[in-house]
C-alpha cells in the first residue's frame, strides 16, 4: 500500500506551505494526508478500479489533490512536491520535529544560519548563534538542545501505529506464500512495546517447500529497498520506509522454541534459560532439550509448562515479576483486547475534530461500544476552537437531541478542560456540573520544574467535577519528555481523591506508561482507557491502549470504561458527590 507514502508527502507539503504562511492550502494537505493514513483499501487499488474520478471521492481529497495521487501512482512522483523541496533544500521535517520548533522556526534558522540538519541545528545551538536571532533567546536555544538530546535518546525506533500495519501486511502476503504453513509476528512487536526498531517474522515452511524460493519470495517484495543477508534460514533487509525486517524459517517441531526465544525479551529469556538448567534442561530457538532429546518445543504453551510456569502473555515478558508469578501461578487476569464498552475521550467538529457527534457515535456503534463519550476541548485552546461555556451548552443540547432520535448507543457530554498554572480549570464550574464526565489535562507550561507541576495536576484533582486526567505526563514519543513530575504524589492524590487517570492511546502519547499503569493499578487507582479521537478512524487506537495497559498489569476491573455505563458511572466522583 502506497498510502502511507503519499500521507508523508502530503504532511511535509502542507508543513512547507506553513513555513511560507500560505493560507487554506496546509488544512486540505493534512485533511488528505489524515484520510490517506487512516484509509483501510489501497489507494493505488482504488485507482485501478475505478480511476480519478474514484479517488476524489475519498473524503479530504479534492480535484487537486487527487490529480497528484493519480501523478504519484503512475509516476513514483508528484512534480509539485519536488519543486517544494528544491525551494528549501534543507531537511525541514527533522528540524521541525525538535520539540519548540515547527516548520516557520525551521526555515528561519535555514535562511539566517544554513541549518539544513540536526547536525547543523547542533552546530548553531551550542555555539550560542540562535539566541540572538528574533524570536529566539536564550531559553529556546537551551530547550533546542534539550530537544535534540531526546531526538538523539529515542532515535532509530519506530511508533506501533507506523510499523504494526506494515509488518500485518507483510505477514498477509507470506501467509499467501504456497511454501509456508504458518508465519507469525515476534520481537518487541509482538510484545507491544510503545516504540519498535525493526519487525522479526518467524515461518515454518511445509513439508517439500524449497527454502531458497521462499527467501528469494521475501526479498523481491516490493517493501524491501536493500538485502542486508540472505540465507536458507534467515534473510534481513532494509526496508523503504526506514526499518529492518528479518524472516526466519524454522521447523515445525521448533517452531513454539523458536516464537518464544525470537519474542524475548532478552532478560525474560535469561531467566528461562536459568529455569530450565536448574532442572536439568537445556532451552534454546531450537527445543527444550534432556540431554539429547528434545521434550518440547512445537508450542510456547509447553515450554512453560515443562518448566513448571503458566503461559506467560507476550506484553509481560520484561522480567519484571511475570516469571515469579507464573510459578505460583498468580498471574493477572489481564484486560482482553476487546474488553472496552466505551471511549470517553473523542473530539468532535465543534472544536477541531473531523467527524460531527453523529458520526462518532455510528463509528463508536461500529466498535462494538454502548458508549461514546464526547470530550471537546474548552476554551483556553483557541487554536483548537475550544468552546467557551455558552458553547459547550449549545453543544450539551445537539448531544440531548441525538440521544433522543438514536438508542442505538449513548452519547455522553463531556470535555477536556486544560489546567492552567496554578491547577485551575479553564471554565466554570457550573458548566462542568452539567456534563457526564469530565476530563482535564496540562496542555501549556509543560517545562514547569517537578513540585509546581505535581501540586499544578494535584490542585486540578481535588475539583470534585473533574473526573479525569487526561495523558497525565503529557509526553510524546520521539518528539517530548515526560513532563517533570513526583507521580507516587499524583497516584496518593487520585485514590484520595477518586480521580481517574487515562491511558491515552493515541500512538505518539501512549500516556500513561506501562510502569505508571502498574503502580497506579496496585495502589488501586482506576483508570480509562481513551483515544483522544480527532477523526473516527483513530478509534482503533484503543488497541495500542489496552496493549499498554496489559503491560502494565492492568485487569479488566482496573479499566473504568471497561464497565457497562450503570456501572462506570458510579465510579465517577461527580456521581458519588450527589449521591453523598
Amino acid at each position: 500500500m502506497i498510502n502511507q507514502e503519499l500521507a508523508k508527502i502530503f504532511y511535509e507539503i502542507a508543513d512547507m506551505l506553513d513555513a511560507d504562511n500560505t493560507p487554506f492550502k496546509p488544512f486540505s494537505y493534512r485533511k488528505a494526508a489524515r484520510a490517506l493514513a487512516d484509509l483501510k483499501d489501497d489507494v493505488a487499488e482504488i485507482y485501478r478500479r475505478g480511476g480519478l474520478k474514484a479517488i476524489e471521492e475519498i473524503p479530504g481529497v479534492g480535484a487537486s489533490i487527487g490529480a497528484k495521487i493519480e501523478e504519484y501512482i503512475l509516476k513514483g512522483g508528484i512534480d509539485y512536491y519536488e519543486a517544494q523541496k528544491r525551494r528549501l533544500p534543507a531537511d525541514l521535517s527533522e528540524i521541525a520535529a525538535v520539540e519548540g520548533l515547527g516548520f516557520k522556526k525551521a526555515k528561519v534558522l535555514y535562511e539566517k544560519l544554513g541549518v539544513k540538519n540536526l547536525a547543523d541545528l547542533e552546530t548553531a545551538a551550542r555555539a550560542g548563534n540562535i539566541a540572538p536571532l528574533f524570536g529566539f533567546g536564550e531559553k529556546s536555544q537551551a530547550n533546542i538542545l534539550q530537544g535534540i538530546e531526546f531526538r538523539k535518546s529515542s532515535g532509530g525506533r519506530f511508533l506501533l501505529d507506523q510499523i504494526l500495519p506494515r509488518a500485518l501486511a507483510v505477514k498477509d502476503v507470506l501467509e499467501k506464500h504456497g511454501g509456508l504453513a504458518r508465519v507469525e509476528i515476534a520481537g518487541s512487536l509482538r510484545r507491544r512495546k510503545e516504540t519498535i526498531g525493526d519487525i522479526d517474522l518467524l515461518a515454518a515452511a511445509k513439508p517439500g517447500a524449497d527454502a531458497a524460493k521462499i527467501m528469494d519470495f521475501f526479498t523481491a517484495l516490493p517493501e524491501i529497498e536493500k538485502i542486508w543477508a540472505k540465507g536458507a534460514t534467515k534473510s534481513s533487509a532494509r526496508t523503504k520506509y526506514g526499518f529492518d525486517m528479518d524472516l526466519r524459517l524454522v521447523s515445525p517441531a521448533s517452531f513454539g522454541a523458536a516464537w518464544q526465544y525470537f519474542t524475548g525479551s532478552k532478560d525474560h529469556n535469561i531467566v528461562l534459560r536459568r529455569i530450565a538448567k536448574e532442572k536439568g534442561f537445556k532451552l534454546s530457538e531450537y527445543g527444550l532439550f534432556r540431554g539429547a532429546k528434545m521434550i518440547a518445543g512445537e508450542n510456547e504453551e509447553e515450554i512453560y509448562q515443562k518448566l513448571g510456569l503458566e503461559w506467560i502473555c507476550p506484553e509481560l515478558r520484561e522480567n519484571r515479576g511475570e516469571i515469579e508469578a507464573a510459578q505460583d501461578h498468580n498471574l493477572p487476569d489481564l484486560i482482553g483486547d476487546r474488553g472496552l464498552r466505551g471511549d470517553l475521550h473523542c473530539h468532535s467538529d465543534w472544536n477541531g475534530g473531523d467527524n460531527s457527534i453523529e458520526e462518532i457515535a455510528t463509528a463508536a456503534r461500529a466498535m462494538g461500544y454502548e458508549y461514546v463519550g464526547i470530550a471537546d476541548h474548552t476554551k483556553f485552546l483557541r487554536i483548537e476552537n475550544g468552546l467557551d461555556e455558552a458553547a459547550l451548552a449549545r453543544r450539551n443540547l445537539a448531544i440531548d437531541a441525538l440521544n433522543k432520535q438514536n438508542a442505538v448507543i449513548l452519547v455522553l457530554k463531556g470535555c477536556e478542560a486544560n489546567i492552567m498554572a496554578d491547577g485551575t480549570i479553564d471554565i466554570a464550574d457550573k458548566s462542568l456540573v452539567e456534563l457526564d464526565f469530565a476530563i482535564a489535562g496540562v496542555h501549556s507550561g509543560l517545562k514547569m520544574k517537578r513540585k509546581e507541576m505535581t501540586a499544578r495536576i494535584i490542585r486540578a484533582m481535588e475539583n470534585p467535577w473533574v473526573d479525569i486526567i487526561s495523558h497525565p505526563t503529557a509526553r510524546l514519543l520521539k518528539k517530548r519528555p515526560e513532563c517533570e513530575m513526583d507521580f507516587d504524589a499524583i497516584c496518593a492524590a487520585a485514590a484520595a481523591t477518586g480521580t481517574i487517570l487515562e491511558i491515552n492511546s493515541y500512538p505518539d502519547r501512549l500516556d500513561l506508561n506501562d510502569r505508571h499503569i502498574r503502580i497506579a493499578a496496585a495502589r488501586g487507582v482506576k483508570m480509562a482507557i481513551n483515544t483522544d479521537s480527532h477523526d473516527v478512524s483513530h478509534l482503533r487506537f484503543a488497541e495500542f491502549g489496552i496493549a499498554q495497559a496489559r503491560r502494565g498489569w492492568a485487569a479488566a476491573s482496573d479499566i473504568v470504561n471497561a464497565l457497562p455505563w450503570p456501572e462506570a458511572k458510579k465510579i465517577l466522583k461527580r456521581n458519588r458527590k450527589r449521591v453523598n
